[in-house]
C-alpha cells in the first residue's frame, strides 16, 4: 500500500488573485479548477513536483460557517499561519527572478544554518520561506 500527502491546502482571500500569483509569479501550474455551486476546488502544482498539489481554498460555507470564514480571512491576512517552505537550487537567483516578476520579499536572501533563505508573502498574507537546497 502506497501512502503520502497528495494535497495540502491554504486559505486565500481571493482564488483568482491567488491563482494569478502562484502561476505567473511563482511558476506553478494549474492542476484542478472545478466548481460546485459557489464552492471551488482549485489546486496548483510545481512543475518539478508533479505528485503534490497545493490547494488554494477560500474560507467559506459549506466547509466553515460565515463567522468562522471571516475570522480565518483576518488571521491569514495578519500572517499568523505557519509558513510554507519552497526549496530552490539557488536562493539568490530565485529571489532575483521572482522579484522581477513582482514578488515582494519580507526578507532578502541571508546565509544561515548552512544554507541561504529568504521570505515572502502571497497576496492573502500566507508566509513563505524560500530555502536553498543543500
Amino acid at each position: 500500500m502506497t501512502q503520502g500527502v497528495g494535497v495540502a491546502g491554504l486559505y486565500v482571500r481571493d482564488q483568482d488573485e491567488a491563482l494569478q500569483f502562484y502561476v505567473e509569479k511563482l511558476g506553478f501550474q494549474v492542476h484542478t479548477d472545478a466548481r460546485n455551486g459557489d464552492y471551488r476546488w482549485l489546486t496548483v502544482q510545481h512543475p518539478d513536483q508533479p505528485s503534490f498539489q497545493l490547494g488554494l481554498f477560500a474560507p467559506q460555507p459549506p466547509t466553515v460557517d460565515e463567522a468562522t470564514a471571516q475570522d480565518l480571512r483576518e488571521i491569514v491576512a495578519k500572517g499568523a499561519m505557519p509558513p510554507l517552505v519552497l526549496t530552490v537550487g539557488d536562493c539568490r537567483a530565485a529571489h532575483a527572478a521572482m522579484s522581477e516578476r513582482g514578488v515582494e520579499f519580507t526578507q532578502e536572501p541571508i546565509e544561515r544554518f548552512g544554507s541561504v533563505d529568504a521570505s515572502f508573502r502571497d497576496p492573502s498574507g500566507n508566509g513563505w520561506k524560500m530555502v536553498e537546497a543543500r
